[in-house]
């Protein structure tokens, strides 16, 4: 198991107990912001990596330790953020407010350094939070990759399937709802940059109308879009379960990424 380089500290709070064991650990509940970062030497680009965990946890090692490794052997300085989460308690007896993922991701990029291309990769709910990302006034990325990722459909006007009930706690469902991504109709939530999509077409967890609502959007405003759906792809596909057309993601988006680095 590869230990990150430095833990960033963003925020108050005694440190993160990572839990089990190599490589299937979580973080079950995040008592401060942090970013884990794996540094490669003469770095091209550098990237942060939002792992999924339903706004509930962290799979931190599954999509984000073992991401970070990926990048580094393309030869990307790679941050795996531990945010704290909507709705879950904190010390003082209260809960986090809906944005504090938000706010979390955005002390990570501003603790990123900005002399290198910088791009944002989510996975699950943590594609979620990179495209919100992207979405903020005066972010500077070349580009965001999200896979498999509840980025619009959960939203209350949105959903799908029609009638799903909401997610508990109330902040989390409240930050799906002021942050849909990728919808013409929500222009805040439109991202200026360049955009890499990974979905499972039958993915009951995240149903592809998240992808297709953006694709949708991609095309009526013209962005900058590459959407990739795979036919027999699971949900949480991530860097493990490949054995399948969705086994070429990983090309795919190294592929991208190289494109918008330059």
């Amino acid at each position: 198991m590869q230990q990150p380089t430095e833990i960033i500290v963003l925020s108050d709070g005694p440190a993160n107990v990572v839990e089990g064991a190599w490589p299937d650990r979580t973080i079950d509940q995040v008592t401060r912001a942090e970013l884990h970062a794996f540094r490669v030497n003469a770095p091209k680009g550098r990237v942060l990596v939002c792992a999924g965990g339903g706004y509930l946890r962290l799979m931190h090692d599954r999509e984000g330790v073992e991401a970070a490794l990926w990048l580094n052997g393309l030869g990307y300085d790679a941050y795996v953020l531990a945010h704290r989460l909507p709705g879950a308690a904190r010390s003082d007896g209260g809960v986090h407010p809906l944005d504090i993922a938000l706010t979390d991701g955005q002390a990570a990029l501003a603790a990123i350094p900005g002399d290198l291309p910088r791009f944002v990769l989510g996975l699950s709910s943590g594609g979620h939070l990179a495209g919100t990302l992207a979405c903020q006034p005066g972010t500077d990325l070349s580009g965001v990759l999200i896979g498999y990722a509840p980025i619009n459909a959960n939203h209350r006007d949105y959903k799908a399937p029609a009638g799903k009930p909401d997610y508990p706690p109330a902040e989390k469902q409240a930050f799906y709802d002021a942050w849909p991504i990728g919808i013409a109709a929500q222009p805040h939530g439109v991202p200026a940059c360049p955009v890499f999509l990974a979905y499972a077409l039958l993915d009951e967890a995240v149903p592809v109308e998240h992808a297709l609502n953006f694709v949708r959007t991609a095309r009526d405003l013209k962005l900058d879009l590459d959407a990739h759906v795979f036919g027999k792809a699971p949900h949480g596909f991530a860097l493990r379960e490949l054995a399948g057309t969705h086994g070429s993601w990983p090309d795919l988006a190294a592929g991208w990424m190289a494109k918008k680095v330059g």
